[in-house]
């Protein structure tokens, strides 16, 4: 028989971070040869982090990703492991991954398909690698001590270890249409591994696994990929998610979103069910790709039968596994983001409503999972730098000193926010604080009136007077920020973020706006599911419902304007309409006009009209904002930040042409 024990691991890697890339990836080795796997897929660019941004282009990055694919190798014995890194060839740099045989280096594969749409932007750094092409590279004689030769095999490789073929797809790879499995079929390869970077996204788990199954099916072999976890560099969060497949069957899969450094997921290949697979589809081998094959004499170790049950958790299949994903995906992005920043904790302005109290609740998410996975000390312990947290015997005691509330009333504010403020942050155990700042709002507004020598009104003053109250928040929450040493969050949401609907310097302050990729309908929906349900039937927080039960307001005019954001803008399943076309789908404001009166049928034309209007104007006027916000978490294909997905001139025409023609 030919039976393999093979595993993927996920890393919570970060870029540029050699000792703890090195320790997790020495990690899931040592898991893996507990396990008695004989064959370990790690993901891409495993070594430097994938997210290296412009470093790439330094020739130290490249170096210590040499250094310590070196120091790897003598924890390779009788284990044959992937392991990705970039290098430099004929001055050109390649996204690589490096096959390792028992402490033997026998090749590279370059990527040939770069990630280059969206969030990502691979082509910036890396050449994409010709199918067929095969060189040789030659390193600096200094590390041959280390890596055993100082010239090897790089480009279209195909791994045979005595007698086993093992091929890759890097990542991007199997996305396309024309993917290199193709090419490795033709060739016999037995198994074919994917060490990915895929960041997560919406819904994006069905179309992994489809290719993870077509692939093994199609090509009649054992399939491994392996993807990165946690939130690696600032805005993108990885799943993990690794799979296993063979012939088209699931025989593994991880559970996603996991707080855990390092995580192996195994299973057993048949190669000869893989095998069969291929003698039986019949289809020719001739006329193959100019693949090189590349033979090591290591006898890869095997094992014995055993039954596969893969299961996935009860949630993954919930009908609303969108609210499942999002409180996931940010409540870890928010763990890795405060620990690889070395905050200690985060700060929010608590203002009652739908925004902060959204953050509110991913913030007590964040540690209820957490210890869930870690448990109490495990939790502490990944948050060792810091030191308050090493007396809190529960998870109340811990968020007392993660998170620190502080509810900052005006003239305009009313006992409603401030019951929901003060309800909610009791509820999850959060530091609580109410600070008056209508003196300071007086204060400016007493200095700036002697200085024009006129009286501000509501009449003519309106966008000034509400400004102003949004900015006097800022100082005391940075202090707060400051003194704890903590982050302060930034509570804009998307929908605000498309039309300015934020006042710079005041809601917007902060170095992390981690709502800022989701719209406020979507928001408002959430928050009432987490009232009542919450994750995977748990978690969830009564105490929302002094949230839930108003209307969204900024509160910041006087109380008998009855102030709403629906009325100052649009109703916001409306303007999550409009964004998704005018942005996602790049309609123009008259095709625009025509879908959102055929979905609103019953709305007054004139009426559609002016939202249209309205949208497109505060859309074009506020790229600077969008500019200027906090770094946001990547959560789908609808997200408006210009460093990451959707760029747009700061000055523009602002569509004045398209809306004067508006029918």
């Amino acid at each position: 028989m030919n039976l393999y024990k093979v595993g993927g691991a996920e890393l919570n890697q970060t870029p540029l971070d050699w000792n703890n890339n090195f320790q997790n990836i020495l990690q899931a080795i040592n898991t893996a040869k507990d396990e008695n796997v004989s064959i370990l897929c790690l993901p891409e660019l495993c070594l430097s982090g994938y997210g290296c941004e412009d470093a790439f282009y330094s020739p130290n990055t490249e170096q210590q990703s040499l250094k310590l694919l070196g120091d790897l190798l003598p924890h390779t014995k009788d284990i044959v492991i992937s392991v990705g890194l970039p290098l430099r060839h004929k001055n050109k740099l390649y996204n690589t991954v490096a096959l390792i045989a028992d402490q033997k280096i026998l090749g590279f594969v370059a990527k040939k398909h770069l990630a280059g749409n969206g969030i990502h932007y691979e082509p910036r750094w890396f050449t994409p690698w010709e199918g067929g092409e095969v060189s040789e590279i030659k390193l600096d004689q200094s590390y041959e001590n280390t890596l055993g030769a100082s010239t090897f095999p790089i480009g279209d490789l195909l791994f045979d270890v005595n007698g086993i073929r093992i091929g890759f797809e890097i990542c991007e790879d199997a996305w396309v249409a024309n993917r290199p499995g193709r090419s490795l079929y033709q060739n016999g390869v037995d198994i074919i591994l994917n060490p990915s970077a895929s960041h997560f996204a919406f819904d994006k788990l069905d179309v992994r696994k489809r290719f993870v199954l077509e692939g093994s099916r199609a090509y009649g072999v054992g399939y491994i990929y392996a993807n990165l976890l946690g939130n690696e560099s600032g805005r993108a969060i990885y799943d993990g998610g690794v799979m296993i497949a063979l012939s088209g069957n699931l025989l593994a899969i991880s559970k996603r979103f996991s707080f855990k450094n390092c995580k192996v997921t195994t299973a057993t290949f048949d190669l000869d069910i893989a095998r069969l697979a291929q003698i039986q589809s019949h289809t020719s081998n001739t006329g193959t790709s100019n693949i090189e094959v590349i033979n090591s004499d290591f006898t890869i170790p095997q094992t014995v039968p055993e039954k596969h049950s893969p299961s996935e958790a009860s949630w993954e299949h919930s009908k609303y596994i969108k609210e499942e994903e999002f409180g996931r995906a940010v409540a870890l992005g928010l763990f890795d983001y405060m620990r690889k920043s070395y905050s200690k904790g985060f700060v929010v302005s608590l203002s009652g409503g739908a925004d902060s109290s959204a953050i509110v609740t991913l913030i007590h998410l964040m540690i209820e999972m957490g210890v869930e996975d870690l448990g109490l000390e495990g939790f502490k312990e990944k948050l060792g730098y810091f030191n308050s947290l090493k007396d809190c015997n529960s998870i109340k005691e811990i968020c007392n000193k993660v998170l620190t509330t502080a509810y900052q009333p005006t003239e305009n504010s009313g006992d409603v926010t401030f019951n929901a403020a003060k309800s909610l942050a009791e509820a999850v155990g959060a530091t609580f604080y109410n600070v008056n700042v209508n003196p300071m709002f007086k204060g400016y507004l007493n200095a700036i009136e002697k200085a024009i020598d006129r009286e501000l009104t509501w009449e003519q003053d309106d966008i000034t007077l509400q400004n102003i109250q949004a900015r006097v928040r800022a100082p005391s929450v940075w202090m707060l920020a400051n003194i704890n040493g903590a982050l302060l969050l930034s509570t804009s949401n998307r929908s605000e973020a498309a039309v300015g609907y934020a006042t710079m310097d005041g809601d917007t302050s902060g170095g992390l706006s981690p709502i800022a990729g989701i719209d406020k309908n979507y928001l408002r929906s959430w928050l009432r599911w987490m009232e009542k349900d919450g994750l995977d039937g748990k978690w969830n927080i009564p105490a929302l419902s002094f949230v839930n039960e108003q209307q969204p307001t900024a509160e910041l005019r006087p109380a008998d304007s009855k102030q709403t954001d629906e009325a100052d803008l649009m109703p916001y399943d409306v303007l999550e309409e409009i964004e998704k076309l005018a942005i996602r789908d790049k309609k123009s404001p008259q095709e625009c006009l025509l879908f959102v009166q055929a979905n609103h049928p019953d709305t007054p034309r004139e009426t559609v009209h002016q939202w249209i209007t309205k949208f497109f104007r505060l859309w074009s006027r506020n790229q600077w904002k969008r500019e200027r916000y906090a770094p946001s978490f990547h959560l789908d294909d609808k997200n408006l930040d210009p460093k990451t997905w959707c760029r747009f001139p700061i000055l523009s025409g602002g569509f004045a042409s398209e809306l004067s023609d508006l029918k």
